[in-house]
């Protein structure tokens, strides 16, 4: 099959377009500055203190230094809306809003077709953090509040289907796979897709106890290794990205912007052990092959995988297998980068932050690079990208997103026709 090919998919003439971003993370809070960071393996990492109630109030991660207020324009009900949520809500709310500005959304948004898909695993155990670090009583004395995406879609004014999606780190990606599926099934006209995450005492310290977590203590920039000899973990990251999706006939009406396609979807699960990934790569191989199938295109025709690899010993490794397992020889001459080596791991936010990573290395026709691989495992035998970008031709692009509890998934995402 040729290029020329592969631009019809199974689902139709009318393929599901990207045509706003919005994101906030270590990197910066735009998608041109994340791009920017990303080519130039410019890390977001460093040493932060937790606080005093953290096991180790030092800790290595990416956290955001500043999040931006949406335009008022899209908070003209209640212009103070967003000053009174929580860091969790802020870090959702003004990706959110970004996204919808950047595709050309009015500002009254009630009674059109519009749907929200949030990723984000265990949200009220941190919205009790939150309110327990500054004073509260929440963690003792629950009750009952509408979820954030529902407080997010009332200040927006959001009217459509709004739901939150939690499968661990694929949160996100599935989230854009659920919005797909409701603008090919005919129930929106457009969706805001995406997630986020935020850093917290007491969800470092369970990935500390369950040893995902780098240890390294020499320099915060090196500690996250992706496909390295000498990786002991991952670096948390914070922030995270909502796509607007709609389907072409729609982005054209409106003349609107297009970002690419998300061209291709496949999940699968491992069914294995709820935070050890599984060594064998079938399952995750599955994802990946279902993804291909699904955007009618062949292993050959990548020209870019964002890897989940996030750095630990057994997980790269798998996912390494299972690319190999899905892509045959072609898995010799792809180019594959981990991008968490650069902006660390944002949990509920990754996968849809990699699809934007996905989209800088199609803008900027280049691929991303994998930071601090300096000695590659020859267990992860890929065609890896090391230190630097590789400038290259990027059309069709894979992202890998695999979850705790075996929540496998895979993207294609491709240059918009």
């Amino acid at each position: 099959m040729n290029r020329s090919d592969n631009r019809m998919n199974g689902r139709g003439s009318d393929p599901v377009l990207i045509t706003g971003i919005g994101v906030v993370s270590s990197l910066g809070n735009s998608f041109d500055a994340i791009t920017d960071s990303l080519l130039a393996g410019r890390s977001g990492v460093r040493s932060v203190d937790l606080g005093p109630l953290a096991r180790n109030r030092q800790q290595f991660a990416a956290p955001i230094d500043d999040i931006p207020s949406p335009a008022t324009a899209r908070l003209a009900a209640d212009p103070a809306a967003f000053a009174r949520m929580d860091r969790l809500g802020q870090i959702f709310m003004s990706p959110i809003a970004s996204a919808l500005d950047d595709a050309g959304m009015p500002a009254d948004l009630r009674g059109l077709r519009i749907g929200l898909v949030m990723g984000l695993g265990a949200e009220q155990l941190k919205a009790w953090e939150n309110d327990f670090l500054v004073g509260g009583r929440l963690v003792y004395e629950p009750h009952r509040d509408a979820s954030l995406v529902h407080r997010i879609a009332g200040i927006l004014g959001i009217d459509g289907p709004a739901v939150t999606v939690a499968a661990a780190c694929a949160s996100s990606g599935f989230a854009i796979a659920i919005g797909r599926q409701w603008l090919q099934s005919g129930w929106v006209d457009a969706c805001v897709v995406g997630g986020c995450d935020m850093l917290s005492p007491s969800g470092i310290a369970a990935f500390y106890n369950l040893r995902a977590l780098s240890r390294r203590k020499d320099d915060p920039i090196k500690a996250s290794r992706p496909f390295d000899r000498d990786r002991d973990g991952f670096v948390m990251g914070e922030g995270g990205a909502f796509l607007v999706l709609e389907n072409r006939s729609h982005a054209q009406q409106r003349g609107a912007r297009v970002y690419g396609e998300v061209a291709g979807v496949g999940m699968s699960s491992d069914a294995f052990h709820m935070v050890i990934p599984s060594t064998d790569p079938t399952h995750a191989a599955r994802a990946i092959s279902l993804a291909l199938a699904d955007a009618a295109v062949t292993p050959d025709s990548l020209d870019y995988i964002n890897a989940h690899a996030a750095g630990t010993p057994v997980g790269d490794v798998a996912e390494a297998g299972a690319i190999r397992m899905a892509l045959g020889s072609a898995a010799d001459h792809v180019p594959v980068s981990s991008t968490k080596s650069i902006s660390g791991h944002l949990v509920s936010g990754a996968a849809a932050f990699e699809a934007v990573a996905c989209l800088a290395a199609i803008r900027r026709q280049a691929v991303p690079p994998t930071a601090n691989l300096d000695n590659p495992d020859e267990k992860c035998p890929l065609d890896h990208v090391p230190h630097t970008a590789r400038e290259r031709r990027v059309e069709i692009t894979a992202s890998n997103s695999f979850g705790f509890g075996g929540a496998n998934l895979c993207l294609v995402i491709r240059k918009a026709a």
